[in-house]
């Protein structure tokens, strides 16, 4: 047990590692092409392949986690971002459109690699009945990885303002590549490696459960994304004459605190050691979520204080958010089969980068077209079919006899 500890704190340390370059990675292209003059739209184009590519490898990555074994995935993605990280560094007239797009393809590769081996590696350290302690380990994973993405927004703001662009990607390559070669020594273990084959056909998800459970992950996770990812950043710059290390530093606290109240989910929705959370309780905490971006659109529009509101109900937002996420990320876990958990962990995940790849073209469509509160508008809309999601599963869930 001990073995399997360490190999999987292993993991770990690399997931988080990778979480700093990615965080930082995204504003670093989110407030550098901003400041070339590209149209939100724009760059809501060079993360299409980026959230696209998490699709396709969420989906091959559990099937290769399967085969191959998690340590092996996961030195494949941290190999891709370093790649995908020296593509950047190229003279400044060939970082085109279509060439940061390639890039980015690779780094959403690597980071859905990354994410599925350390989520699924979890299921494999306890027992198939200790609901409850399972629940208190992936709050605390996905936690503190999101505190640590939190730093990497940041990271990257400030980066840009004292290296450059070139400069900033070339330290994070560096950095990564000394992560990778120490990956490359201590995981050794062929950790979520399956007794059996799987083929192709086994990819999808044949559980009603899971699959309404990624419907709702994928309503939930567009909702976050079709503001945050280029509507916050462009509309605090544009609208408020934020600097670069102000905007990243702001989406960097709202990221780490959104990942300190996901590490204590399972207190603050009244998890003892005897008792895991039910679907009812997914519901719940969806159904809170939902007005809160409608009440933030009314709040910027109509006030004189819009700022003030804006901050308040997007700090109120991610910590009901939070919540909401760490308990999906417990029940797909709790879901999923113990031999051959990464094709279950990777078809949810699959559905969590298309929820992404929806809000992110969103954003960058609706924040053009119309402003920061049509994107708000359309997170609420999307809440509601997460909301309508969580209250299928609670009845699957009835059904089943939980």
């Amino acid at each position: 047990m001990r073995a399997d500890i360490r190999q999987y704190l292993v993991v770990t340390g690399n997931y988080w590692a990778f979480t700093l370059t990615d965080g930082a990675l995204r504003m670093l292209i989110v407030l550098h092409f901003f400041q070339l003059g590209y149209t939100p739209l724009a760059i809501a184009s060079l993360f299409l392949f980026y959230e696209f590519f998490g699709i396709v490898t969420n989906l091959v990555g559990g099937w290769l986690g399967a085969r191959l074994g998690l340590n092996k995935t996961m030195n494949i993605g941290l190999l891709l971002q370093i790649i995908a990280l020296s593509m950047l560094l190229v003279p400044a007239d060939a970082l085109t459109v279509l060439w940061v797009m390639a890039a980015q393809a690779l780094s959403g590769i690597a980071k859905d690699l990354n994410k599925m081996s350390a989520k699924s590696a979890i299921k494999l350290l306890l027992p198939d009945n200790a609901h409850s302690a399972l629940y208190n380990w992936v709050a605390l994973l996905t936690g503190s990885k999101n505190a640590l993405k939190g730093v990497g927004f940041f990271l990257g703001g400030l980066l840009l303002s004292l290296l450059g662009f070139a400069g900033a990607v070339g330290a994070m390559a560096a950095a990564l590549l000394l992560v990778w070669l120490l990956s490359l020594l201590l995981l050794k273990r062929d950790l979520g490696k399956t007794q059996f084959k799987p083929k192709f056909s086994q990819l999808l998800s044949k559980s009603p459960a899971l699959n309404t459970l990624s419907a709702a992950r994928l309503f939930l996770f567009a909702a976050r994304d079709v503001w945050f990812v280029i509507a916050l950043p462009l509309y605090l710059a544009s609208q408020f004459n934020w600097p670069h290390s102000a905007v990243g530093g702001f989406l960097a606290c709202w990221v780490i605190g959104y990942g300190i109240v996901q590490a204590l989910a399972p207190r603050l929705t009244g998890n003892s050691k005897q008792q895991a959370p039910g679907a009812t309780t997914l519901f719940y905490w969806a159904l809170l979520l939902c007005p809160l971006p409608l009440l933030i659109a009314l709040a910027i529009s109509y006030s004189a204080y819009a700022l003030m509101w804006l901050i308040a109900g997007l700090l109120l937002f991610g910590a009901v958010f939070a919540i909401n996420s760490a308990l999906h990320s417990y029940f797909i876990v709790q879901l999923a089969r113990a031999d051959g958990v990464s094709l279950d962990v990777g078809f949810y995940y699959m559905a969590n980068a298309a929820g992404r790849l929806l809000g992110t073209v969103l954003s960058g469509w609706a924040y053009q077209q119309w402003g920061m509160a049509a994107c708000l508008l359309l997170s609420c809309a999307l809440l509601m079919a997460a909301v309508a999601c969580s209250w299928r599963l609670t009845n699957l869930k009835a059904d089943a006899g939980d």
